[in-house]
């Protein structure tokens, strides 16, 4: 590394330095000026280990993180659901999008956590470190780009220790008896072009979550055997074209048979209008903290307590894993005899 050079002008005394390099047969010729002698060669000796690490893992990208963000969704998007492509769009609303990824530091990840801490819960904040670790990770890869990686590793122990960012809780919430009666006579009485009474009990006979009951086909049913077929089944990394066939309950069974087969569909309603439905009789009921997708709580543990065993109940669920599916098994005090 040359010496500083020190320069006598009208301002002052400043000092330039260069940096020559020469990687892969290619010369590389820097130079800047600074107002001390130790800033110069500090800033030297920063540059000649930058243009080595450019050399072996591609030069650091100067591109904001919201411009990234664009290309990924550009690229990827078609590989998730409605939900998770919300969640990637909403980081670029925030500051953190408008650094330069060659910027990003452990610092601007835990400022980022403090401030949506404001307005959401800490397992929603630890879904935008996630989705920016892999926005990163994968245009990396893509675009040949280098960045900090460790830096997630580093705010990660400041996160967790702090409860910036943390894991959904497991809900245990079943209906009661007295809430599933008024539920019933609800929809029984109130005219309405979705059937909410025989929906919510196929939600309870069949163990189906609201977006598949919606999905699912008259021609998938096999009716010698009692079976229908989820297409594009929930998985965190495949679910275009995972199809997978389950079991109906009998009961499930004799509400598919009363459904009119007008088209494809055997529930053809928007799943948000179902949804949204079943939140407002809730309301109306005066019943609380009672979410639709908690029937499938209720109806995977009705299943448990009619004796089937976890790969019986596997067939009618669809779970993938056991651990997963344990955590469903919730029995109340008053229903053991």
């Amino acid at each position: 590394m040359a010496k500083p050079q020190k320069i006598k002008n009208k301002s002052g005394t400043s000092y330039r330095i260069f940096v020559n390099k020469t990687i892969n047969g290619q010369s590389i010729r820097e130079s800047k000026s600074f107002s001390t002698r130790q800033l110069a060669i500090d800033w030297a000796e920063k540059r000649e280990r930058e243009i080595e690490h450019a050399a072996v893992h591609g030069e650091l990208l100067n591109d904001t993180i919201k411009a990234v963000i664009e290309r990924y969704q550009a690229q990827f998007a078609h590989n998730y659901g409605r939900t998770k492509n919300y969640d990637i769009a909403r980081l670029q609303n925030y500051s953190i999008a408008e650094l330069q990824v060659s910027k990003l530091s452990v610092k601007a990840i835990v400022t980022h956590c403090i401030e949506r801490n404001k307005e959401a819960k800490p397992q929603t904040v630890k879904n935008d470190v996630i989705w920016l670790k892999t926005i990163l990770r994968t245009m990396s890869a893509a675009e040949g780009f280098d960045y900090d990686s460790s830096v997630f590793e580093r705010a990660d122990n400041v996160l967790k220790r702090e409860k910036l960012i943390g894991r959904s809780k497991e809900r245990v919430r079943r209906p009661t008896k007295q809430e599933l009666w008024k539920l019933s006579r609800f929809f029984y009485k109130r005219r309405s072009k979705i059937p909410m009474l025989r929906i919510m009990w196929f939600a309870i006979f069949s163990s189906r979550r609201l977006s598949e009951i919606t999905r699912l086909e008259w021609d998938d049913n096999n009716v010698e055997k009692l079976t229908g077929m989820v297409r594009d089944a929930k998985d965190p990394r495949h679910k275009k074209g995972n199809h997978k066939r389950f079991k109906y309950t009998k009961s499930g069974w004799e509400i598919v048979c009363k459904q009119p087969q007008t088209g494809k569909f055997i529930f053809p309603y928007n799943p948000k209008t179902v949804g949204e439905t079943f939140r407002r009789a809730c309301v109306m009921l005066g019943i609380k903290d009672l979410h639709f997708h908690d029937l499938r709580h209720e109806a995977t543990t009705r299943l448990f307590e009619h004796g089937y065993s976890i790969e019986q109940v596997q067939l009618f669920t669809l779970h993938d894993d056991w651990k997963t599916l344990s955590r469903y098994t919730h029995l109340r005090p008053e229903d053991i005899d």
